[in-house]
C-alpha cells in the first residue's frame, strides 16, 4: 500500500513542501494555532502579507483559500480575513494536526486523540475480521511481525507501526475509515515525540506480539476478539501517554502502544 507523507513524516524529518503557496499556508497556519493571531482577530492586510512573504497577490489569495477550506479563517467583505473559533477548525486535517505538533501539544490533546482512536480503530478491526481477504491478512501479519525486528530505530519503528494500523483500516473495506489516517498518524507522532529513555527497557517483541494478536483474531473472523485486541493496543498507548515524562532528546517508537526503540 502506498502511503502519502503526512504528520508522522513531518515530525520525524522536519521536512515540508517548499512552494511559495505552502510557505504562506504553513507560516500562517502555525501562527494561528500558536495564538499569534487569536480567535476573532483579523489577519494583516494583503499588502503587508505580500511584503512579509515576498509573494504575489495571486499566491496570497490562494493561500487564504486553503486556510479557509481548513476552517481556520473566514473572509469578511470590507473587514478582512478573520480567525475563526477553534470549534470550526478541521482537526481531521493533516496539516492542522502537524501545526499543533509544531507549536507544542499537551497531554490532553494526545488523550483526546487516543479517545478518537478508540472510537474508530477497534471497529475497523472488527470490520477487517468480516471483510479482509487472505492477501490482506498475510500483509497485516507481515507488518505485525516486522514490528519485532530488533534492528529498528525510533524512526523505522514509527513507520512500521503506522503501516500496520493503516493496513487494518484499509482491510475494513470502509472508505470512511481510510479518511481518519491523519488522526492515527498524529497519535503515533505524539508518542514518538513524548517517548522517554526511561521506558526503553520495554521489549519491542511485546509490541509485535500485541499486534500479531489483532491479526490472529482477524484471521479467525472473530469480530469481538479483533475489537478487544485493538482496544488493548490503544489503551496501553494511552497509559504510556499518562506516564510519559519529557525527554531531553527526541526518540521513541511512533505508536501509542509501541515501546521506544533507540538508535544505537
Amino acid at each position: 500500500m502506498v502511503r502519502r507523507k503526512g504528520v508522522l513524516d513531518t515530525v520525524i524529518t522536519g521536512a515540508g513542501v517548499r512552494t511559495s503557496h505552502w510557505q504562506v499556508v504553513n507560516a500562517l497556519g502555525k501562527a494561528i494555532i500558536a495564538g499569534e493571531f487569536p480567535v476573532g482577530t483579523t489577519l494583516p492586510g494583503d499588502a503587508e502579507l505580500e511584503a512579509r512573504f515576498e509573494v504575489s497577490r495571486t499566491v496570497l489569495r490562494e493561500a487564504m483559500k486553503t486556510l479557509a477550506a481548513k476552517g481556520l479563517v473566514v473572509p469578511r467583505a470590507r473587514i478582512g480575513t478573520r480567525v475563526t473559533p477553534k470549534s470550526q477548525w478541521n482537526l481531521f486535517d493533516g496539516d492542522i494536526l502537524t501545526w499543533h505538533f509544531a507549536v507544542g501539544v499537551d497531554e490532553n490533546f494526545l488523550l483526546h486523540l487516543s479517545e478518537i482512536r478508540l472510537g474508530f480503530e477497534p471497529h475497523a478491526a472488527a470490520l477487517a475480521a468480516r471483510h479482509a481477504s487472505e492477501a490482506d491478512i498475510i500483509q497485516m501479519m507481515h507488518l505485525a511481525v516486522a514490528m519485532g525486528d530488533p534492528s529498528h530505530t525510533p524512526e523505522t519503528m514509527a513507520i512500521a507501526d503506522l503501516r500496520f494500523h493503516l493496513s487494518v483500516m484499509e482491510a475494513s473495506r470502509n472508505p470512511f475509515m481510510r479518511t481518519v489516517g491523519s488522526l492515527i498518524e498524529a497519535a503515533l507522532a505524539g508518542v514518538f515525540e513524548l517517548s522517554s529513555p526511561a521506558t526503553a527497557d520495554i521489549r519491542i517483541t511485546d509490541v509485535s506480539s500485541s499486534h500479531i494478536r489483532i491479526v490472529e483474531e482477524i484471521r479467525r473472523r472473530d469480530e469481538d476478539g479483533a475489537r478487544r485486541a485493538m482496544e488493548n493496543v490503544i489503551l496501553v498507548g494511552r497509559n504510556r501517554i499518562l506516564g510519559a515524562r519529557p525527554a531531553t532528546t527526541p526518540g521513541g517508537n511512533g505508536d501509542s502502544d509501541a515501546s521506544p526503540v533507540r538508535a544505537g
